[in-house]
């Protein structure tokens, strides 16, 4: 799983799966677009205007639960 954030252009990006094509992408809500591959399933998503959607979108805070 990759996390980036560009400042440029304000845009978080949340890879849940590498090397995988996306083949649809949903935009069907405002501020965030899904990516889903040929089996439907959620690959990563991007959240546009991020320094308004996310407390702080440069930093991530990632925990491991049993």
């Amino acid at each position: 799983m990759k996390v980036s954030y560009d400042q440029r252009t304000d845009t978080l990006t949340i890879v849940l799966k590498e090397h995988v094509e996306v083949a649809v992408s949903d935009d069907g809500k405002p501020g965030a677009i899904l990516d889903f591959d040929r089996a439907g399933d959620l690959v990563g998503l991007e959240i546009l205007d991020a320094s308004r959607r996310v407390s702080e979108a440069t930093r991530v805070d990632f925990k491991l639960t049993e």
